[in-house]
């Protein structure tokens, strides 16, 4: 009885019990899924609780431990229980109000990086944000672009206010105006217009919803998933408004579903209004992110 006892209450013990129970629920990456929620619920880092594990856990922490990992095997989000998830090398505060930022969406930083070239650094330049949930892309864009003014959209009040606190914690703030927005709803044409648009709109495809994981679907916020019925239903006006509000020459990044490449091409293609238009596969060699230039038009 006394090695059941330290068992479930030391590091080593508590942490082999969630294992246990999280890969018996069928939980994605359960392993670090355990890990980061005890190094939540003590306070600690990796570091720390690998070079403590006979150290006994309060039945306090213990408790909120047990309740987490029941979370967790239920099918909440381990980002959303902890709070935090990393984007870009930054830290941001995510809630079920946003989106958790993915490895993926990187992608879009980096190809409007690139596409500005080695002179962005100093360039005064005005970038829109078209949905920002939890501002990933617009506070790694102001990381990176010390001289950028970003406006960043959304139509969600809770989200911007997830994205406000995140730009404050990366003290970028006084350089990003939060706009509840559905789209460009709320900017005005004539405005100094835009030298870059960015955007990870919502691309899901209606029906695809029981093939999604029970984490995305049953938690994460559905205006930021799903797209109608064909995944396009964005995109569509996201691509007319952008033209109106980007400079001749401007920037146009977009992420893309696995499976929207065909049409947001076409809808990109249809017209003389797009040049350059290119693509940009992620890791996996999936179609991540399609960007263009604005013609002269």
């Amino acid at each position: 009885m006394m090695g059941s006892t330290v068992a479930a209450t030391n590091i080593r013990g508590a942490l082999r019990e969630a294992l246990t129970r999280l890969e018996s629920a069928g939980v994605p990456s359960h392993a670090l899924a355990a890990e980061l929620l005890l190094m939540h619920a003590i306070g600690c880092d990796r570091t720390w609780l690998y070079s403590h594990p006979e150290d006994e856990i309060s039945p306090a922490t213990l408790e909120k431990f047990h309740a987490l990992i029941a979370k967790r095997a239920s099918g909440v989000p381990t980002q959303y229980l902890i709070g935090k998830q990393e984007f870009w090398g930054l830290d941001f505060e995510v809630t079920p109000a946003v989106l958790i930022p993915r490895p993926e969406t990187e992608h879009v930083v980096e190809v409007t990086l690139e596409r500005l070239g080695p002179e962005r650094k100093n360039a005064l330049l005005r970038i829109a944000d078209v949905g920002t949930g939890s501002g990933c892309l617009a506070i790694a864009l102001a990381h990176e672009l010390p001289q950028a003014d970003i406006a960043a959209t959304d139509i969600s009040r809770e989200a911007l206010e997830v994205a406000r606190r995140n730009a404050a914690r990366h003290k970028v703030a006084n350089r990003i105006c939060f706009i509840e927005s559905n789209l460009f709803d709320e900017l005005r044409e004539e405005s100094p217009r835009f030298d870059v648009i960015v955007s990870n709109p919502p691309y899901i495809r209606a029906g695809e919803a029981p093939q999604l994981q029970r984490e995305v679907r049953g938690h994460e916020p559905p205006s930021a998933l799903f797209a109608g019925e064909d995944g396009l239903a964005v995109y569509a006006p996201l691509i007319r408004d952008a033209h109106n509000f980007l400079k001749p020459g401007g920037l146009l990044v977009l992420e893309l579903g696995h499976n929207s490449l065909r049409g947001v091409k076409q809808i990109l293609e249809k017209s003389s209004a797009w040049n350059d238009v290119r693509v940009t596969n992620d890791l996996a060699g999936i179609p991540r992110v399609i960007s263009g230039v604005r013609a002269d038009v």
